[in-house]
């Protein structure tokens, strides 16, 4: 009997996750699962590069169009949704296929997370309205100063991980690393790691020509429809915040967009060098015939 798979598609924004996966759920005749932190928010669509309604419509797909922006959510969240949505598309078929770009998301499904206090609201609301306010820059100085553990040994450029430490020590009193005991979890499946990776310049201008397209599709009304949301955990995020800057009259539309340019491309660095510490991922340009011949064994 064919043991239960689950086929991984991750790499840097831009880099064809999507078609990707499409190519593998329809040979495998499979449902994907989406591990991408935004595209699960239903008001967000041509900023997080969410699949089209034809793409959508090709194979069946979880965790997109899910949620709500005013909806708090974590990875915990996440691994849970995705754990039993697995168990649930096991029973009809032996092969599944999560793709998206949200390493952290990725390592909660195969290998488990640990789970963090829950927060109560007007605490999250407090730090991400001074967030929104006072900037990045603020916020790293906040950990600095109350959880220099976290300062010493994470990301210092991811805003959502930076707030949800912050969250924990301020309403603990702890540091958020005294919650990780980094302990792995077996999963009852065999998992198999592919990553999509160009060439720098070619990626680069991958991210450029797709921010442009963005545009062109009409990202700067959908991102000025959410300025009343604007504070929210779910826009802090490329491709938002830079438009709001705009609106806001802190810099032109070419800056702008310029910017979002820079920042995904920032970002697809981030991603990758996230993505290269796992060893057991197989790296391609594209997902060829032969490859798919050999997932079968």
């Amino acid at each position: 009997m064919q043991q239960p798979t689950v086929i991984i598609i991750v790499g840097p924004t831009a880099s064809g996750k999507t078609d990707a996966a499409i190519q593998l759920a329809q040979h495998f005749n499979a449902n994907i699962i989406s591990a991408d932190a935004r595209q699960c928010y239903i008001e967000l669509n041509i900023g997080v590069a969410k699949p089209t309604i034809q793409q959508l419509a090709t194979v069946p797909h979880h965790f997109i169009n899910t949620h709500h922006i005013t909806e708090t959510l974590s990875v915990n969240v996440f691994e849970q949704y995705a754990i039993q949505k697995v168990q649930e598309c096991f029973k009809t078929n032996q092969y599944i296929v999560v793709a998206g770009g949200t390493g952290l998301y990725v390592k909660a499904f195969c290998e488990g997370i640990d789970y963090l206090p829950n927060i109560p609201d007007e605490i999250r609301q407090s730090l991400r309205l001074q967030y929104a306010e006072k900037g990045i820059a603020w916020l790293q100085n906040q950990l600095h100063v109350y959880d220099p553990l976290f300062a010493q040994t994470d990301d210092l450029q991811n805003p959502q991980r930076m707030l949800r430490a912050l969250e924990v020590v301020v309403h603990t009193g702890k540091s958020i690393r005294t919650f990780q005991t980094g302990a792995k979890q077996h999963r009852p499946f065999r998992i198999i790691k592919m990553g999509l990776e160009w060439e720098r310049e070619i990626l680069y201008n991958r991210i450029n020509k797709r921010v442009e397209v963005m545009m062109q599709q009409g990202l700067e009304e959908e991102v000025k429809a959410l300025i009343p949301y604007k504070h929210l955990p779910a826009l802090q995020t490329v491709g938002y915040q830079e438009l709001f800057a705009y609106f806001e009259g802190r810099c032109s539309l070419n800056e702008a967009v310029a910017n979002i340019q820079q920042n995904t491309r920032h970002y697809a660095k981030r991603q990758l060098t996230w993505f290269k510490k796992d060893p057991s991922i197989q790296w391609m340009k594209e997902v060829r015939s032969s490859v798919i011949k050999g997932l079968t064994g």
